[in-house]
């Protein structure tokens, strides 16, 4: 047909081929610039190009040929592989296997290299920007720290969130702020008085609800006290709780220190005044049990000049008052210096400013999920409000005060319990409010990314290499694993702190898990997997785990009192040392000559020094070296069975499954004796 030719003729030419039978083309340069055109063309301009050729009419020598392609930086996109020096664009973080095929490489070559770094990965492990700049850095390649955004090929920076500064009372303008209410913790010796101070100004029975009279975790209150508003911080007052007072010394404006008229200054009482002191606090001095006739308020107010507080009436600066919270004398004396002090502080907040909070106590409830106690320290604290705190994002769902009524907002310096945590945050904590919850869940991601940097960066050390250097000491430790669950943060803190702080050389103490709420199955699993035992306090085991622990067989102890829990523990510490075994030398007898019996053979034995005992342990020593040790199972004087022989004397002695005896061998008898061990 006509123009089949022409059109086979261009087909060829486009594909590049070559006719065999054809002359060669005038112009061999042709062709070439028609490649290149062709293989810069995109994908469907390529497929529109096949169906239409050109017509026979054209002949392929007279188009015009193409311009030549502009060189640019080899770039890095999810399916090409730069060579050595190009340009890595990718968004962190990436998978180890991703990056390795952007780079050309297997995927155990660059876990080698996270090895090397530190860093234990699999193919499926993220790193961040750091670590891909690390590994380009090594490979020859540089990395772009940007993030793709929506639409292909637009490029931004990354996106870094950092928490709102903080900004100090002195550097607001003076036209925003307010004077705000002052924050007093109550500190001192348990048992003192200081849940009875605050029931008597609250008009609240706090004490009745506390297991053994003693406040088990941190409160805050607020009072009326004529025009003033003030927040009380209650804080424990046993030696455990040392912790949790310092945190609240850090948090307070002014220190109420209780100590008892009839006891004076007791250790719990000098722990406080230092963390005061540490913390720059003014301290104001609440004699109490001024009403007993023990008291002695002028012998205290002696006292704390020896721990440098000089009180005004010996002209110091330190004010003392007393007090009695069981009669209400000098409570309205002390409310007033309060106040009184607070206004030479000059305590002012901005309440529009962006809000801040510390947290002071935390707590798992069932039903109702993570909430805290909070004191607002700047800005105002609003439902809704997008927050974080520590490594979590949160919105505030509710605000309760602590009257247990529901309310929309509170100002600086006042007490409210937070709902809304994701998870449970620590005592101490900084709760800062963000702009909104994407920028709040992204600062979120970042700072748990950076722990978990951390702890790939400084891993744990294994326990394989302690166990085998006791074992090549021969002192192997025995080991207690525990799994506590207590109803508030603060007091799980505290009481895993104070059974860490028991020393001992011989039994060491292991926590598999330590956290607020209510025991649960899965609590129960994990301590029966670990041959744990769970400690309990002030809190309930469900109903589910009821079931698991009678099915594990995992020993739960439920504790209301610290100290019994603490002596608990040390009890079960001391249960698991083996008792120590002492051996004492009774005597030694010299084998002269062998008999044989029906059934094995006797030693004729010579006792060179103190006695044989028939029921006592015996061992044959052959040349100083130990060849049995075992039981004497005969001791014979003559044809008599006997229970001892003395020294000088001869016997005949059958060690039991024993008969190798050789004249010369030393019989050496003995007794163990087991002494109970102490920590």
């Amino acid at each position: 047909m006509p123009g089949e030719k022409p059109k086979k003729e261009v087909l060829d030419l486009l594909s590049g081929k070559k006719k065999k039978d054809g002359p060669a083309p005038k112009d061999t340069a042709q062709p070439a610039p028609k490649k290149v055109a062709l293989d810069l063309l995109t994908p469907q301009r390529k497929k529109a190009v096949k169906p239409n050729p050109p017509s026979p009419e054209t002949p392929p020598a007279e188009k015009p040929a193409p311009k030549p392609a502009v060189s640019t930086p080899p770039v890095v996109q999810a399916s090409s592989v730069p060579p050595n020096g190009g340009i890595i664009n990718v968004k962190a973080p990436v998978p180890v296997a991703e990056l390795s095929a952007l780079m050309g490489m297997k995927p155990f070559k660059l876990i080698a290299e996270l090895v090397r770094m530190g860093v234990f990965a699999n193919p499926d492990t993220l790193l961040d920007s750091d670590q891909v700049a690390a590994l380009c850095e090594k490979h020859g390649f540089a990395y772009e720290r940007v993030k793709r955004e929506k639409g292909a090929g637009v490029k931004a920076p990354v996106e870094v969130l950092k928490e709102p500064k903080a900004v100090a009372p002195e550097e607001e303008p003076e036209d925003v702020l307010k004077v705000r209410t002052p924050i007093i913790t109550v500190m001192g010796h348990v048992d003192h008085g200081k849940t009875s101070l605050l029931d008597y100004i609250r008009r609240t029975k706090v004490v009745a609800g506390e297991a053994g009279g003693i406040t088990q975790h941190i409160g805050a209150y607020t009072v009326k006290h004529g025009d003033h508003t003030i927040t009380f911080i209650d804080t424990p007052g046993h030696a455990i709780f040392t912790e949790m007072r310092a945190r609240g010394a850090d948090v307070t404006d002014i220190v109420v220190l209780v100590v008892a008229a009839n006891d004076g200054i007791m250790p719990q009482t000098k722990e406080a005044i230092m963390h005061a002191k540490a913390a720059g606090k003014t301290i104001i001095v609440a004699v109490n049990k001024c009403d007993l006739p023990a008291a002695d308020p002028v012998r205290v107010r002696t006292q704390l000049m020896e721990e440098g507080l000089v009180p005004t009436d010996f002209g110091g600066e330190v004010e003392c008052v007393n007090v009695s919270a069981v009669t209400g004398d000098g409570i309205d004396d002390l409310l007033e210096l309060l106040c009184l002090q607070a206004e030479v502080l000059e305590l002012r907040a901005n309440p529009r400013a962006n809000c801040r909070a510390s947290i002071i106590e935390a707590r798992m409830e069932q039903g109702k999920g993570s909430s805290a106690t909070v004191i607002v320290q700047s800005g105002t604290l609003k439902v809704g409000m997008p927050f974080i705190c520590g490594p979590y994002a949160g919105k505030v769902k509710t605000l309760i005060n602590d009257q247990g009524e529901s309310i929309k907002k509170v100002l600086p310096g006042m007490p409210a319990e937070v709902s809304g945590f994701l998870e449970t945050p620590n005592v101490g904590d900084e709760m800062v409010e963000m702009d909104n919850e994407r920028a709040a869940r992204k600062l979120s991601e970042e700072r748990q990314e950076e722990l978990r940097r951390e702890r790939l960066a400084t891993p744990k050390r294994s326990r394989m290499e302690d166990v085998l250097a006791m074992i090549g000491e021969g002192s192997h430790k025995a080991v207690l694993k525990l799994f506590l669950k207590g109803d508030v943060q603060g007091s799980v803190e505290a009481i895993k702190s104070a059974i860490m702080d028991i020393k001992s050389d011989k039994v060491e103490c292991q926590f598999i898990g330590a956290a607020a709420g209510p025991i649960s199955e899965n609590d129960v699993l994990l301590a029966s997997s670990s041959n744990a035992v769970i400690l309990g306090f002030n809190v309930k085991v469900e109903t589910n785990a009821v079931k698991a622990v009678k099915r594990e067989g995992v020993q739960v102890k439920i504790f209301s009192i610290v100290y019994e829990l603490i002596d608990q523990v040390k009890d079960a510490m001391l249960g698991l040392l083996e008792p120590e075994t002492r051996e004492t030398v009774l005597g030694h007898a010299e084998i002269r000559q062998i008999y044989k019996l029906n059934k094995g053979k006797a030693a004729g034995s010579y006792v060179t020094d103190g006695k044989m005992l028939r029921t006592a342990e015996a061992r044959v020593l052959r040349e100083g070296q130990v060849v049995f040790d075992g039981r004497m199972s005969t001791l014979r004087r003559f044809k008599d069975e006997v229970e001892e022989v003395k020294s000088g004397l001869e016997c005949g002695i059958r060690l039991a499954d024993y008969d190798d005896y050789e004249e010369g061998d030393v019989i050496e008898c003995y007794t163990l004796e087991k002494i109970k061990q102490t920590l």
